[in-house]
């Protein structure tokens, strides 16, 4: 049996209605009473109507599959098309492999969505370069200082033809990112150089928007909208204005040291109170400061410097009136270090000479005023050159006093007993006597210090007086008082001898050396414990004993001692504690004992 469903089915039904048909029309036509002709006509003209609707159908059925196979052949071209340019081969695709389906139909509806979702995935990807080369082609020309149109840029990315791969889209990804960071870099440096000139100008009172505006109009940031220029010439342009500030700022800390330098030459000549001092604080802070340190607001603002230049012209104006006061304290100050390094000051500006010369008006107070400068910068400087043989003469002068000090000690016959402050001065005699000793060596050492700087400068003058001359001088006079010390041992051992023979023929008497012996010694008190303690001794005139001669004893006389022919002056040593008459008086009673004749009572 046929199904009913099947294409036999249908054609079988098909062919029993036609038969049926056929057969009704023929009776049809029996009965009307047409002619075997007119039937055979009309059955012809039957099968060529029935012809002509199959032929209609056929042709129908075949521009049908022509276009449907047009369509399918155009989507696989699209899709090939678009898989091409985006970069997505797939072996599993319909036109990749075999083709399975024999229905035309099928294959459409089996391309169309592969189609569809290739054609989402091609704007979006054209998205994306657009996105990618938008971003490029402005940071571009951020740098290279050129903007181009956005719709310009946009239409150079919409043909067909070009390469939509992922490959590209991660080269334009990656070349995005290389102008991102450089773009981060230069920003990083516009930054820091907009900051400088903002540092700068601060310093000296510039406008900020101004100086970086004339670089360029993005540099101040008054428009949002508007990115900061980065390109070569807004470097090329901060670059030269950061070096003109700079240069500025140089000029500007020279002009205002060198005010500054004179106002507190100024204040120091007038005395100026310190709140005069503390208005111009900041401006002082640039004598201490670096270039690269003066980083305070307005500090070097023309305001500031106008200020400070009108100051020193107003002490300049009060200093002329109070020039011959000011001459008369540079003078004290001039005596006062020469006095300080023993060197005699000049004469032609003494005070009652600088006094006649400022009163009589024969000199302008100022230049008076700039040699009496001129003559402390040099009596500094020669104090410096002469520090290392001053030294040498405050060792030398100690180790003298040291000396009188041990003199008068040893002169104490009371230095050993128990008594307050007894161990200290033996302390102190042992340092003495190792001071002492060095004495010879230190004067020739200083000589020979002075005649090498005297080699090199000039004549070595202590207040006046040659060094070489007073160190020769306390030579022969320290020789001479050698001398006579050891004269006076020799001769009390002879005193000394001659009472012991006295003693032994008659008998033991006191003598007038030990009944002296009680008195208190030539700068010598008693403590309280009853020993002597050394205290200065007055030199006295007249005495047997040469005096030694020491720098301060010159100055001390105002050098009238060297303007009397250097004669010297002698004070009794008091080596042992025996007055002049004692010893004559003395050394006549023994002597008269050798006649063999008692003394008389």
């Amino acid at each position: 049996m046929l199904d009913i469903g099947s294409p036999l089915a249908s054609s079988f039904r098909a062919s029993t209605s036609c038969n049926a048909l056929l057969r009704e029309l023929q009776q049809i036509w029996s009965d009307i009473g047409e002619s075997e002709a007119d039937k055979d006509r009309m059955l012809l003209e039957l099968e060529r109507e029935c012809l002509e609707v199959y032929r209609r159908k056929v042709e129908e059925a075949a521009n049908a599959k022509a276009r449907l196979h047009q369509s399918v052949a155009a989507k696989e071209a699209e899709v090939a098309t678009l898989m091409a340019a985006l970069g997505e081969l797939n072996i599993h695709s319909p036109i990749q492999t075999e083709k399975k389906v024999a229905s035309l139909k099928e294959k459409l509806a089996s391309v169309t969505p592969l189609l569809e979702d290739l054609r989402m995935k091609k704007e979006e990807r054209i998205k994306q370069f657009i996105d990618i080369k938008s971003q490029i082609e402005k940071i571009s020309g951020e740098i290279s200082g050129y903007n181009y149109p956005n719709d310009t840029m946009i239409s150079s990315l919409t043909p067909e033809d070009q390469d939509l791969s992922l490959r590209k889209l991660t080269e334009f990804q990656m070349h995005l990112q290389t102008l991102q960071k450089e773009k981060s870099d230069r920003l990083h440096k516009v930054l820091q150089y907009v900051n400088e000139v903002h540092l700068l100008c601060g310093v000296l009172g510039l406008d900020f928007a101004q100086s970086v505006s004339d670089v360029h109009p993005s540099l101040q940031r008054t428009n949002q909208e508007q990115s900061t220029n980065i390109s070569n010439g807004t470097f090329e342009g901060l670059e030269k204005t950061t070096n003109k500030l700079k240069n500025e700022r140089r000029i500007r800390i020279k002009k205002l040291r060198d005010i500054v330098a004179a106002l507190f030459e100024l204040w120091n000549l007038m005395d100026s109170p310190q709140s005069e001092k503390d208005v111009f604080s900041r401006a002082t802070s640039v004598l201490r400061l670096s270039e690269a340190e003066v980083t305070e607001p307005g500090v070097l603002s023309t305001e500031m410097i106008e200020q400070a230049a009108a100051e020193v012209e107003r002490l300049t104006k009060l200093k002329a009136s109070r020039m011959k006061e000011l001459v008369m304290k540079r003078r004290s100050e001039l005596e006062e270090i020469c006095r300080m390094t023993h060197i005699e000051p000049d004469a032609s500006t003494a005070v009652e000479k600088s006094n006649a010369l400022i009163d009589s008006g024969l000199v302008d107070p100022s230049e008076l005023l700039a040699n009496i400068e001129a003559q402390i910068t040099k009596a500094k400087d020669e104090a410096r050159s002469r520090k290392e043989i001053m030294d040498r003469i405050d060792r030398w002068l100690s180790a003298c006093e040291e000396e009188n000090w041990l003199e008068d000690y040893n002169q104490d016959e009371n230095r050993y007993n128990a008594g307050r402050g007894a161990h200290i001065n033996l302390k102190r005699a042992e340092k003495a006597r190792i001071t002492v000793s060095k004495i010879p060596a230190i004067v020739d050492n200083l000589i020979n210090r002075t005649l090498a700087w005297e080699e090199e400068k000039k004549m070595f003058l202590y207040d006046g007086v040659r060094l070489v001359s007073i160190l020769e001088d306390y030579k022969v006079t320290r020789k001479q008082r050698e001398e006579e010390k050891k004269r006076c041992r020799d001769q009390k051992k002879i005193q000394d001898l001659l009472l012991t023979e006295r003693e032994a023929i008659y008998g033991s008497k006191p003598s007038p050396r030990k009944s002296n012996s009680f008195r208190k010694p030539n700068g010598y008190r008693a403590n309280g414990n009853g020993s002597m303690t050394p205290t200065p001794r007055r030199n006295s005139v007249g005495g047997g004993t040469p005096e030694l001669l020491t720098p301060r004893s010159y100055s001390g006389r105002q050098n009238g001692y060297f303007k009397e022919m250097r004669r010297l002056s002698t004070a009794p040593l008091n080596f042992v504690a025996i007055s002049k008459e004692d010893t004559i008086s003395t050394y006549t009673s023994v002597f008269g004992s050798e006649l063999g004749s008692p003394p008389h009572s």
